[in-house]
């Protein structure tokens, strides 16, 4: 009887930097432990209350009240504002959710989700989608909630094609120091890859960590998340193909597999 060794796991060796903690970064953790990665989880953002905590109350007083026709809503951590904020979103306002995650997030904080881009998940991929998805009806009320530091595509979108937008600032992000170990690792080349969800954590890692080591990986999320990267002088080696975690973990496994690959070819 032949024993044949296990197949080794594709991210065996990997050392991989998880920017973001909580249930989001231990569940990304998880995944990665189960690829064979060992995970260094060090939060790099945090979201802090809106400064201007009057407009938001007074939106959702509104939003209450049946006073808009639709809501945009575009991360995960506006639907923990809204929950916080016990926000009532009336069966006659209808929601739109940028991303899986966030459209997750809404219905597992009870609210309900009406449109999500089906192609291009992004600001663009709802603003294309938009008119088919509201057959043409103009103006609609709308109310767009957004992080301090967000570009405001999708608000100029709406009000370019001839909406009522009200934007409102939902939270703040800052910026957490990471633990001096991290630093240390990722400046010796002890962390083969980075994850980069978002432009914020983008900013964070070329303020903490910058200059990366060539050997590291840098692995973003999407597109827009790779444009900001390389708007702050980051580089980007890679981009996930959808815009969630798995497909993140996925094109660092891929890189990881090649990478075998080759050195198996010498």
């Amino acid at each position: 009887m032949t024993n044949t060794a296990p197949t080794p796991k594709p991210l065996a060796g990997w050392r991989v930097l998880v920017p973001r903690g909580g249930p989001w970064g231990d569940s990304v953790a998880a995944d990665l432990r189960a690829k064979g990665a060992s995970p260094v989880v060090a939060a790099m953002i945090n979201f802090a209350p809106t400064a201007d905590a009057s407009a938001l109350e007074a939106a959702l007083a509104r939003l209450a009240d049946g006073g808009f026709d639709w809501m945009t809503v575009t991360s995960a951590t506006t639907v923990d504002v809204l929950s916080a904020q016990r926000a009532v979103v009336p069966p006659s306002t209808r929601v739109a959710a940028v991303g899986e995650t966030t459209a997750a997030a809404l219905a597992a904080a009870g609210y309900h989700v009406d449109l999500v881009p089906s192609e291009d998940n992004s600001a663009r991929g709802l603003l294309a989608e938009w008119e088919a998805a509201t057959q043409g009806a103009f103006p609609l009320r709308i109310l767009t909630l957004r992080s301090e530091i967000a570009k405001p595509l999708l608000t100029e979108g709406l009000r370019r094609i001839g909406h009522d937008v009200e934007s409102v600032v939902a939270y703040r992000t800052v910026g957490v120091p990471v633990p001096e170990n991290v630093v240390s690792d990722v400046r010796d080349g002890l962390v083969q890859a980075i994850l980069v969800t978002s432009g914020s954590v983008a900013e964070q890692v070329q303020k903490q960590l910058g200059p990366i080591p060539e050997s590291t990986l840098i692995a973003a999320i999407g597109p827009q998340t790779a444009r900001d990267a390389r708007s702050f002088g980051l580089r980007v080696d890679v981009v996930a193909a959808e815009r969630t975690a798995a497909s993140l973990i996925d094109a660092v496994v891929q890189v990881a597999q090649s990478r075998t690959a080759e050195a198996d070819d010498y």
